[in-house]
């Protein structure tokens, strides 16, 4: 894509497209015990994309309900609920906000700040759009897949523990997914 990709050339209608969490994924993992990922998700959270002319004119916003992480396995969320990890007590959501959008080979680049525990940091999403179809009902859906990978310390979640064999329980890189559908708003 060049830098003066059109929204209409990709068949995206100009527009704020709300993300649908019914048919849409927030998930991340991170690696565990030094030999394996433990993978979650958040179950409550919700955006918007709004679709400007071209799509460097585009933006990004998104609330994460924090409390809403789950792993499967309640004794770990409840201790990711924790001030170790997340601090639901204090800190209800996780933000981003994007600051550009910006076309990388075949992908874009949306450039934009994440806020967790009150922490504001500068992170960058790969994102791939996979295209835009019919709702059935009249309106428009498109969908968007997205990654980054964040360091846990930047965000202040400095919570670890050494094994007797060396190394640490929990990984500082946490890579974070997103399986986005977007509905046009009507």
């Amino acid at each position: 894509m060049s830098s003066t990709t059109t929204a209409n050339s990709l068949g995206l209608t100009p527009g704020t497209w709300n993300i649908d969490p019914v048919h849409s994924t927030v998930s991340f993992s991170v690696r565990h015990m030094m030999v394996s990922k433990v993978r979650g998700n958040f179950k409550q959270f919700s955006g918007a994309i709004t679709v400007g002319e071209t799509i460097e004119q585009s933006s990004v916003n998104a609330t994460i309900v924090a409390s809403s992480v789950d792993t499967g396995n309640e004794q770990r969320d409840g201790h990711l609920r924790s001030a170790d990890f997340f601090n639901v007590e204090s800190t209800e959501t996780l933000e981003f906000v994007s600051k550009s959008v910006s076309a990388k080979g075949g992908d874009w680049i949306v450039a934009g700040d994440l806020t967790v525990n009150g922490v504001t940091k500068p992170v960058d999403l790969t994102v791939e759009f996979s295209g835009v179809g019919p709702d059935g009902q009249g309106g428009q859906k498109a969908g968007f897949e997205a990654s980054t990978v964040l360091d846990r310390k930047d965000f202040g979640v400095e919570f670890n523990m050494p094994l007797e064999g060396g190394g640490v329980v929990i990984g500082d890189k946490i890579t974070i997914t997103l399986d986005i559908e977007a509905d046009l708003a009507r």
